[in-house]
């Protein structure tokens, strides 16, 4: 007679554990449609950028909970992990801009709607990315750190967890 014990994770497993990275999402967009609609802090190009990356995580959590368990959804958590680092490096990008010297920042440019409309999507990054005097206000901060500072750290801890989901031991099949 052998004895087996059970470990249990205190980590949520399968669905709700693809569920808790959405909720992560969601609730972070709220708070970003929260600062645009009520505090009046328009998003510059980078912002924009940061959103369309937490939403891209999102959809991906969204498709882990409904995905079957197994390859599924761990190929859901994949997308989320680079999702995450895409968004990650956007947020790094935004955060060196602004720590720059006053004199070293780019002049502002075009808005970003104008730029949509005008330019090949090509050059519309490569201008995004340079950044303009826009991205570099600092228009909010929370304990001394900038919204970007805040973007970057939630996209770290965002791809921390989908690298979890990732490597989750995935329950095993039975045929019988």
């Amino acid at each position: 007679m052998t004895l087996s014990f059970h470990r249990r994770s205190i980590w949520p497993q399968g669905r709700s554990a693809h569920f808790l990275l959405f909720a992560a999402c969601a609730a972070s967009f709220a708070f970003a449609l929260y600062a645009q609609h009520v505090l009046g802090l328009e998003p510059c190009p980078l912002c924009v950028f940061q959103r369309v990356a937490l939403l891209a995580v999102g959809g991906w959590a969204c498709l882990g909970m409904l995905a079957p368990a197994g390859g599924w959804r761990r190929g859901m958590a994949a997308g989320s992990l680079v999702s995450a680092l895409a968004g990650a490096g956007i947020a790094g990008w935004h955060v060196r801009l602004q720590l720059l010297p006053a004199e070293q920042v780019p002049a502002c440019g075009p808005g970003l709607e104008f730029m949509l409309e005008t330019m090949p999507l090509t050059s519309l990054l490569k201008k995004v990315f340079q950044g303009s005097g826009e991205c570099a206000a600092i228009d909010w901060t929370f304990l001394g750190a900038s919204m970007p500072m805040w973007t970057a750290a939630l996209f770290v801890l965002l791809a921390v967890y989908s690298l979890y989901l990732l490597l989750q031991r995935q329950p095993r099949r039975r045929l019988f």
